[in-house]
């Protein structure tokens, strides 16, 4: 006989939740910590290395360190954290009971021992081959294990997402269509599935090499196929991290989005054409035509970036149209000057979405074009991007639901509020500087992956402008502020699920936020939105064509 279905009704949203959505949840979450906090601590050790004036680690102590924070971060922290974001946007938001627990915990189980099994051959110190392992670089036969297991554990929990989709709409749990946020994990649900096929295309053969089982693995037909795992990794973030920014818009302020029709097209153009920009990566490959190149980097990538210039447009659109429902209609800015920003929910949401379009937006589609990519491709200016994107983008923003899943799942309040409400703070300031100098220190030329600016140990002597060693330092500086607001961030949160004071349920409970049903908000006026969207679009146009002029510069003709 099957045991019936247990749900409890929350206090907080008046939402049901389903006893086992919530126990592989809060699993799946607890684990995503510990690993942010893990990479946190290797990409310490690589801000303190690359810092000039410091220089802490020798070179294969520095390549360890590196290879262990980008898989933590990129890889293993996301998706852990997203899984626990998928069940949240299905079972728990669709008031359904989730699909195949006893399969949940499967897949929990292998992604923990990929994790464990990859992380471990990486700090053993021979397979030092950075988050790319690139050929001819080879690692431990271990770590493709490990990738390959956490990659299969991902990919079953993709199809718990989907199977809970069925069942909640079998049992007709809620009514009209999916809500935009659980729109948004299945797009992230199935870009990840894109993403993991690509990944296990060119690992298990890359890991049948490792072992002598074939003789050779081609350089750029590698490159080709594991940028469709690594950029599309970041596409799953994108997508999730989106769904993030909605989710908190509707909790904090029952906003609804300015069209339901318009935000899911939107999302759609992810699916469509965001991986095709994993192309930007392959710009300096000689092997591949320009014709290639330039469609995937221009045309085609332009389509998934109209995209996410339309959320950056919705996502305050809405929240401007709530705050003035409520009053807040004074000038341009005050629903803005009177949100929450207090509330780290609110003000880590916002500052993600700030900085991810005008530091990673920006930053990405300008890189991204042919001509301009050829000076910042190898530099520093790329893992610049890159913290614009996961770190300012996706981290931040799951840092802040973060604060609403605790009291909402744990059911504890968040201990020390007067630093919960700095964190998001010091982490999104402090990593935003960061990323900001670290692309000006690669504007300038600074490598990318050399553990030593100063190449004390080359033949040759060479130097930097001392502009660049000066960027650098301030992104030594800012990297030790944001990594105290990641450590931060994982204290207030460990101390508030162990020791945070027990939350009462509230009788009764609130009707369920609209962040679990389907719905426009009618005949908005959002002028403040346009004027941002309107600042946002002119520095995008400015730092564009700032970028074509530099690249004109190094074209001198006698």
């Amino acid at each position: 006989m099957v045991a019936k279905p247990v749900f409890r009704t929350c206090g907080l949203t008046g939402l049901k939740i389903h006893d086992d959505a919530e126990k592989l949840i809060k699993a799946n979450a607890v684990i995503a910590i510990v690993v942010l906090a893990i990479g946190g601590l290797m990409g310490l050790l690589v801000v303190l290395t690359r810092w000039p004036s410091v220089h802490l680690l020798p070179a294969d102590l520095f390549y360890l360190a590196l290879t262990a924070h980008g898989i933590d971060i990129l890889i293993v922290w996301c998706i852990f954290f997203e899984v626990a974001l998928m069940y949240f946007a299905s079972a728990i938001l669709l008031g359904s009971r989730i699909a195949a627990p006893k399969m949940g915990w499967v897949a929990f189980g292998l992604m923990v021992l990929g994790a464990a099994i990859t992380n471990w051959k990486v700090l053993e110190g021979n397979s030092s081959v950075m988050m790319t392992s690139y050929v001819p670089m080879q690692a431990d036969p271990l770590f493709y294990v490990g990738l390959i297991l956490f990659a299969v554990g991902a990919l079953i929990a993709c199809f718990i997402f989907l199977g809970t989709l069925v069942i909640a709409k079998e049992e007709k749990t809620y009514e009209g269509s999916i809500p935009l946020v659980t729109f948004g994990a299945l797009v992230a649900c199935i870009i990840a599935v894109y993403t993991i096929a690509s990944g296990a295309i060119i690992l298990i053969p890359t890991f049948l090499w490792s072992i002598g089982l074939i003789s050779h693995i081609d350089p750029l037909m590698y490159k080709v196929v594991w940028w469709g795992m690594g950029h599309s990794s970041q596409q799953i973030n994108v997508a999730a991290h989106i769904a993030v920014w909605y989710a908190i818009a509707a909790i904090l302020f029952g906003a609804k989005p300015l069209s339901e029709k318009v935000s899911r097209m939107a999302y759609l153009t992810y699916v469509f054409f965001l991986q095709i920009a994993s192309a930007h990566h392959l710009l300096v490959e000689p092997g591949l035509s320009s014709s290639y190149k330039i469609f995937n980097t221009s045309y085609g990538m332009y389509l998934a970036v109209l995209g996410s210039m339309i959320h950056g447009l919705t996502v305050p659109g809405c929240i401007e149209a709530a705050q003035r429902k409520k009053g807040f209609n004074k000038g341009l800015f005050e629903w803005l000057r009177k949100a929450p920003w207090g509330n780290p929910v609110f003000s880590g949401m916002f500052l993600s979405l700030i900085m991810f379009g005008f530091l990673g937006g920006i930053s990405g589609v300008t890189m991204g074009v042919e001509q301009i990519n050829i000076m910042i491709h190898n530099t520093i200016y790329v893992p610049g991007h890159f913290h614009g994107t996961v770190a300012v983008g996706t981290t931040l923003a799951f840092m802040a639901i973060t604060y609403f899943l605790v009291p909402a799942l744990w059911q504890r309040e968040i201990v020390m509020p007067g630093l919960a409400k700095l964190q998001p703070y010091l982490f999104g300031l402090g990593m935003g500087v960061f990323s900001l100098f670290m692309m000006g220190a690669g504007t300038l030329g600074v490598s990318r992956r050399h553990w030593d600016m100063a190449f004390s140990d080359a033949p040759h002597a060479f130097s930097y402008p001392p502009a660049a060693y000066l960027m650098m330092g301030i992104v030594g500086i800012s990297g030790v502020i944001a990594v105290v607001g990641g450590a931060l961030f994982v204290v207030i949160i460990v101390a508030s699920v162990l020791f945070g004071k027990p939350i009462k349920a509230s009788a009764p409970a609130p009707a369920p936020s609209p962040v679990a049903s389907y719905g426009s908000e009618q005949h908005a006026a959002v002028p403040g939105t346009f004027v941002l969207a309107l600042l946002f679009l002119t520095m995008f146009v400015l730092y564009y064509f700032v970028n074509w002029k530099y690249l004109a510069s190094t074209w001198l003709m006698s």
